[in-house]
């Protein structure tokens, strides 16, 4: 299954025939890209669910309708199993950014950590999922953000990347994640939700 969010609405597109949601279902091979965009973006609907007889196929096929954005990013944990917030938009986020051509996912994740948060002595524990969005910028784009769990012994203050429009950077506790996960994108959820299922 793949799960590309325009916004927070879903686009699922699934080989499975169990009905997991109340979206409307299409067949894949009837799909007219546009239209589901067009859809998704105007009409009252929670999601779409494109059921699909060659997943990994068919995602090809979908994915030929958009410019790929390869992205990098951490859920990071300091010595108390706090996790790292940034703020940005005023919107809680996890830190992520581009991967820069000639970079592997791994460098571009720590990296843009670093950049974002003012954090380091990062080390990677793994690899957690990828997530999908669609956003609009100088066209359609779709963004695949490669997410890793990290680790992070660095007590010093942390320092937002202002000119990266982020206002403040924080690690939270059990209490203060659920507060920021009340606001805060979809995929930030599907993330947060993969590292609880460790």
């Amino acid at each position: 299954m793949y799960k590309v969010f325009v916004n927070d609405t879903p686009i699922i597109i699934t080989s499975s025939l169990k009905k997991e949601n109340n979206f409307p279902v299409y067949l894949f091979k009837d799909l007219v890209f546009d239209e589901i965009i067009y859809k998704l973006k105007n009409d009252a609907i929670c999601g779409i669910t494109l059921y699909s007889a060659n997943l990994e196929q068919d995602w090809q096929i979908f994915l030929q309708n958009l410019k790929v954005v390869p992205a990098a990013g951490g859920l990071v944990l300091n010595s108390k199993n706090e996790v790292l917030f940034i703020y940005r938009n005023n919107i809680w986020d996890l830190p992520k950014g581009k991967i820069e051509k000639g970079e592997t996912i791994e460098t571009a994740a720590i990296r843009e950590v670093e950049e974002e948060c003012g954090i380091f002595n990062l080390s990677i524990d793994k690899k957690l999922l990828t997530t999908y969005h669609i956003y609009y910028q100088k066209g359609i784009k779709l963004k695949e953000t490669h997410w890793f769990l990290m680790h992070s012994n660095y007590n010093k203050k942390l320092i937002p990347q202002i000119e990266e429009g982020i206002t403040r950077v924080s690690f939270k506790n059990e209490s203060k994640i659920k507060e920021a996960l009340q606001n805060t994108y979809a995929n930030i959820k599907l993330v947060y939700d993969s590292y609880k299922e460790l």
